[in-house]
């Protein structure tokens, strides 16, 4: 999802708006713990997004509050607005399918709600303008009934190595510099790198090693999330994000374990998953090479992951979505349960309506019926992203014609 290539954790699950923090390009994220959503449905509304009116509005209104961090909600509409000045959105928005949302109105709608979440001084003067100058845009969702599957994804952080060594054996690869003609269908990832991952250097990828991490499984998570931040033994940071990827469909590792009876679709969860094959590493040779897509890399900034608008992503409030369909840049409002860790440990649920910001995609997140939340960088940001796999809605809010 995230141009910067970070993915999401519900597509090692399930794939998407994936598993990690950006698959805005590699995707994959988003899959890999969709287990059960249905993301496949096909809405039967002809437009992704139908006005949002009458009784139904005023609950809404009501929950969307002030965040307790103003100025990283600020922030995210600064990124918008920065992404709408380009020739890329003139061209992006050029294509919508919404005839009444355009660049100008959206644009106008960043300006002025960045005003109020600067100025409004309680969230009921803030609420009232939102409902005086706002109207809203409900997305059909998966069913046409506005059910949308939400995941979470996050930019994972590892240790890794500059240097091949006897404990840093699992290299990320460039992008081969043929690879736009590479004849179709192109390699899989079993004849790139081998069942064990270990191969790559023997044959179309050999001299293209990035960097190398101890662990197989973490080399194939940064794949899945698109981009990572690296710790490096020398002590240096070292970023990388998606450069490309071969032309094949993501496969979900974790549904293919819940088809094969291995883990619970009830339990399925990015600890639960990592737990299993902890216990039987074995089975990496056998799983692994079952998502045929592979991912190449680029060493990016020390700054933020950005998504596919070129502009950094901000935890909590950027959301990947079909860009061939929702509003690139726009403020839309999230509403589903989040999971939530009390001071004990335990996890429960917290039902949740947010402004975001939609500034990703990914290559699992597809149609009117998925989104994919951000929620940071490392392992916390994991372990969140990894919980979040449930249905809510979802909303734009756009100025009054």
């Amino acid at each position: 999802m995230l141009t910067a290539g970070v993915a999401t954790v519900a597509c090692l699950v399930g794939q998407s708006g994936g598993l990690f923090a950006l698959a805005a390009e590699s995707g994959e994220a988003q899959g890999l713990f969709v287990a059960d959503l249905p993301t496949d449905a096909q809405p039967s509304a002809a437009l992704p997004l139908t006005p949002f009116m009458g009784d139904r509005e005023s609950p809404l209104w009501a929950e969307l509050v002030l965040p307790d961090d103003r100025q990283a909600l600020i922030q995210a509409i600064n990124h918008s607005l920065t992404y709408l000045a380009t020739p890329k959105a003139a061209a992006d928005y050029q294509a919508y399918p919404v005839p009444s949302i355009t660049r100008d109105r959206v644009w106008r709608s960043l300006q002025r709600l960045r005003q109020l979440v600067a100025t409004s001084p309680s969230n009921q003067a803030f609420q009232a303008a939102l409902r005086q100058e706002f109207v809203l845009y409900e997305s059909v969702g998966a069913d046409g009934r506005g059910t949308v599957a939400y995941t979470g994804y996050f930019e994972p952080q590892y240790r890794a190595s500059a240097v091949p060594t006897a404990e840093y054996r699992y290299p990320l690869y460039r992008r081969p510099p043929t690879l736009d003609t590479w004849p179709q269908p192109h390699p899989t990832r079993l004849e790139l790198e081998g069942a064990d991952g270990l191969a790559g250097g023997q044959g179309a990828l050999a001299g293209l090693e990035l960097v190398w991490l101890a662990n197989r499984l973490e080399a194939f998570l940064v794949q899945v999330q698109g981009s990572a931040k690296l710790q490096l033994t020398d002590g240096q940071v070292m970023s990388v994000g998606y450069a490309g990827r071969t032309e094949y469909p993501y496969t979900s590792i974790g549904r293919a374990l819940v088809d094969d009876g291995k883990i619970d679709p009830n339990n399925l969860s990015l600890p639960n998953l990592l737990a299993y094959f902890e216990a039987h590493p074995e089975e990496l040779n056998h799983y692994l090479p079952q998502n045929e897509r592979f991912i190449f890399f680029r060493e990016g900034s020390d700054g933020p992951p950005s998504g596919s608008l070129s502009v950094p992503v901000t935890a909590g409030y950027s959301i990947a979505t079909d860009k061939s369909l929702m509003p690139p840049g726009a403020i839309a409002a999230i509403q589903l349960s989040l999971p939530q860790q009390t001071p004990q440990g335990d996890w429960g649920s917290q039902p949740t309506t947010r402004l975001v910001l939609d500034q990703d995609t990914g290559g699992a997140i597809q149609g009117p019926g998925r989104v994919d939340l951000y929620v940071g960088s490392g392992s916390q940001a994991g372990e969140l992203a990894g919980r979040i796999n449930t249905s809510g809605h979802l909303y734009y809010l756009l100025l009054r014609p």
